[in-house]
């Protein structure tokens, strides 16, 4: 259920009617609740026998009663219930600060995902499910994608076989959380001299540690990166602190990875398909490797230019400075040397852009901004219960009707033993026919300094996520929000971090702010053109790094850090001895295995779609045309679908190919 439906965040549910769930979603609105350590494991054995049970009252369905309505509404019922628990358990393996919660959690998420493997496997349950007619559109497409997951679960298959995929899955679910956890829980610290560190930042500097012999000892957060990459003026503390981020997960995580990989292998062969990515791509949007690889072929051809370009202009700077004639651009030198570069093409001083974009009006802006753009109003909502002071919980209202909608809340800063990159935790999910409303978790390692030109982009991609999550309206909670095909998963936050340097968005910035800096038209002029400085070299990076996902997903995806090393080498930066970067390529194993190329098609998804807006991002009409459309329908439309009734027309990759050409 979890492969088609993200985390739901009720209290525990039960088989009740679905009024008394309604009132009782209504009466919750936007709280999670988050068991503590102790009550996790018997919490989550109440859960799965009641689980267990919903799953017997479906299979029993007799053939005189048996409807989509009844099928659907047990399965939502079951899903809703099953995700009162995983919804906040999965949020509080990556995010609680007592690592006790942490482990409990993880052991939890496992007992469901077995479950579902179990059920998904129930011969019984499957013919109960394929008998059902559905009487419109989106019952057919609901029961059509919960057959998929049967058939990914291998109930076509013979039993041998079918068992064997069970463990397979069981045992990758085991082997992610490790993954994940050796990246997470990483404690590692590099010591650097005050000399060693000139061109950090001072106000950095005053927060950071010291050991016995006053060193600074530097973290590998994400604002430790910034901090060192993007302004250490020597070349030697930026390879070794480049070299230590990407050994986070180290050789345990390289033997996790070769593991999972067979094991992936395997998998395909147990459906007679030739690789991962044939087995994984045939529900997506792409639906074959060989439609990927095109598309990954015709994104490299055209960003190889781009990129050359780019990386001359950064190493003759790297030349300029040193005093070097015969200097070359080295990995650990691309951000010190792009902020230099902006600094003198753009007049962009990368501690002014943080100094322009204070934290609390700049979240203050984003909501704001989103509140207009699409008819709502964020109420903080302080009752809620966190599980973090730095968490801040908000209450989503319809502006036109007053209506509540869902609730969000904000995780912005790092801490240990809490998730190291950025991103959206559906923790409960919608369902109008139950009565259940979304609620979204924004999790994130922001500087809590200001936010750099980056982080700006960032917080406004995150946030799109959770304007997917909160303003979905779908019957069945297993087509909310975010529960859409994976090369589409990323398109409206694609398109929503296009908004930060439109002038009739940044206008709004000083109506938020008045005591901020404003954001003059000359200032946002040099940020977007700084925005789209370098991007050749990010837009190779995003697509070496799908096409590595792809060689791992192929037939024979070979050793992970030997194929990193051989395809880097071919690369115009090449690859850096010491690095083990495959350890840390958390979307790996975090759902975007044969996946990741979905970043690239949903930002060419994302940019059709911004061209409705025209030259005014802030049209309120076409703003709730794109909630009523998109944000509003999730998986119950396919994909291109839901974006042609948006644009009046197909989607095409125009306005994509522009953006790496640098064209408008």
């Amino acid at each position: 259920m979890r492969k088609s439906l993200a985390c739901v965040g009720l209290l525990l549910g039960t088989s009740a009617a679905l009024p008394a769930y309604a009132a009782e979603a209504q009466a919750m609105q936007g709280a999670i609740s988050i068991p503590g350590a102790e009550q996790i494991p018997q919490r989550c054995d109440e859960v799965l026998a009641s689980l267990r049970a919903q799953v017997k009252a479906l299979e029993a369905i007799p053939p005189g009663k048996l409807s989509a309505a009844s099928v659907l509404n047990g399965w939502n019922r079951m899903a809703l219930d099953e995700y009162a628990l995983v919804g906040p358990l999965s949020l509080a393996a990556e995010t609680h600060p007592e690592a006790a919660v942490r482990t409990a959690s993880e052991a939890c998420t496992l007992k469901l995902a077995a479950f579902d493997n179990e059920y998904l496997q129930s011969e019984a349950l499957f013919r109960v499910i394929k008998a059902a007619q559905g009487q419109d559109a989106i019952e057919r497409n609901a029961l059509s994608r919960i057959l998929e997951d049967f058939e990914d679960r291998g109930i076509g298959l013979d039993p041998a076989r079918r068992e064997r995929l069970r463990t397979i899955f069981e045992r990758i679910e085991l082997l992610a959380q490790e993954f994940n956890r050796n990246v997470r829980d990483v404690t590692t610290r590099v010591s650097f001299t005050a000399a060693e560190l000139d061109g950090v930042p001072a106000a950095y500097l005053e927060s950071a540690k010291k050991n016995e012999q006053g060193e600074y000892q530097i973290g590998l957060d994400y604002p430790d990166r910034d901090a060192i990459l993007q302004n250490a003026k020597n070349e030697d503390t930026r390879k070794r602190f480049y070299i230590e981020f990407f050994r986070r997960g180290g050789e345990r995580n390289l033997a996790i990875l070769n593991e999972v990989d067979g094991l992936r292998t395997e998998i395909a062969g147990l459906f007679g398909l030739p690789s991962y990515a044939a087995w994984q791509l045939r529900t997506r949007m792409a639906g074959t490797p060989e439609t990927v690889d095109r598309f990954l072929a015709e994104m490299q051809a055209a960003v190889a230019p781009v990129e050359r370009s780019d990386i001359a202009v950064l190493r003759d700077a790297k030349r300029k400075l040193t005093g070097q004639p015969d200097a070359e651009l080295k990995r650990w030198d691309v951000d010190f040397y792009d902020n230099l570069v902006k600094r003198e093409r753009f007049s962009v001083d990368p501690q002014r852009v943080r100094a322009q974009f204070p934290t609390e009006p700049t979240v203050a802006w984003l909501l704001d901004v989103s509140s207009r753009l699409y008819g709502l109003r964020f109420k903080a909502n302080s009752t809620l219960p966190v599980w973090h002071k730095d968490v801040r919980p908000y209450d989503v209202i319809d502006a036109k009707s007053g209506r509540y909608l869902s609730s969000f809340y904000l995780d912005l800063f790092p801490r240990e033993g809490k998730y190291k990159h950025a991103a959206a935790f559906p923790v409960r999910q919608v369902s109008t026919a139950a009565g259940s409303t979304p609620i979204s978790v924004m999790v994130s390692n922001f500087s809590r300094e200001g936010f750099s030109q980056d982080e700006v982009e960032t917080l406004f991609h995150e946030f799109g996520h959770i304007l997917h999550g909160v303003l979905s309206q779908t019957r069945y909670a297993m087509d909310a929000g975010t529960s859409v095909r994976r090369d589409f998963v990323e398109a409206p936050s694609m398109m929503f971090q296009e908004w930060p340097w439109r002038p009739e968005v940044t206008r709004r910035f000083s109506a938020v702010c008045p005591t901020c800096k404003p954001l003059d038209a000359k200032l946002i002029a040099r940020l977007e053109a700084a925005s789209r400085f370098g991007k050749g070299i990010w837009f190779a990076r995003q697509n070496f790094y799908s096409r590595y996902d792809m060689a791992l997903a192929s037939a024979k995806p070979g050793e992970a850090q030997s194929v990193w090393r051989a395809m880097e080498a071919e690369t115009p930066l090449g690859t850096v001895e010491g690095t083990l970067q495959p350890a840390n390529f958390g979307h790996l194993l975090g759902g975007y295995a044969a996946g990741y190329y979905g970043y690239m098609w949903a930002m060419a998804l994302g940019l059709d779609m911004l061209t409705a807006f025209g030259k005014d991002a802030m049209d309120v009409k076409v703003g709730a045309r794109y909630r009523s459309t998109i944000l509003e329908r999730g998986g119950e439309v396919p994909p291109t679908e839901l974006v042609t009734q948006f644009l009046g027309r197909k989607p095409d990759n125009r306005a994509f190919f522009n953006r790496i050409n640098g064209k408008p």
